[in-house]
């Protein structure tokens, strides 16, 4: 399952330096929708080694602010607590273990 991030606990874990995987997504938007069990699968795929979850931008704003986010789904990858990749809209899952592994 991926995990929860929001406004309290998205920067502690983006500078904990191990890879950080983050999908800004809303519950009435039919793309985030789709990416949604792929992300799943991905953060029990890479699970110990990136941390992969999704952040509400209903329920949170600070953090998708900060970053910019302007449309959703995006998905933002950090490394070493830099945003080093951006992914804005739909996203097929082989592109995104891609992704991923070029953060590892």
């Amino acid at each position: 399952m991926a995990f929860a991030f929001n406004d309290e606990n998205s920067k502690p874990e983006i500078e904990s330096g191990k890879p950080v995987v983050i999908d800004f997504w809303a519950e009435w938007c039919i793309p985030c929708k789709k990416i949604a069990p792929i992300i799943d699968e991905l953060a029990e795929q890479y699970e110990g080694r990136v941390k992969i979850g999704k952040y509400n931008v209903e329920e949170s704003s600070d953090v998708a602010t900060e970053f910019g986010i302007r449309s959703i789904p995006t998905i933002l990858f950090f490394r070493d607590g830099k945003l080093v990749d951006k992914n804005v809209g739909s996203i097929s899952k082989s592109n995104l273990e891609e992704k991923i592994n070029a953060l590892l």
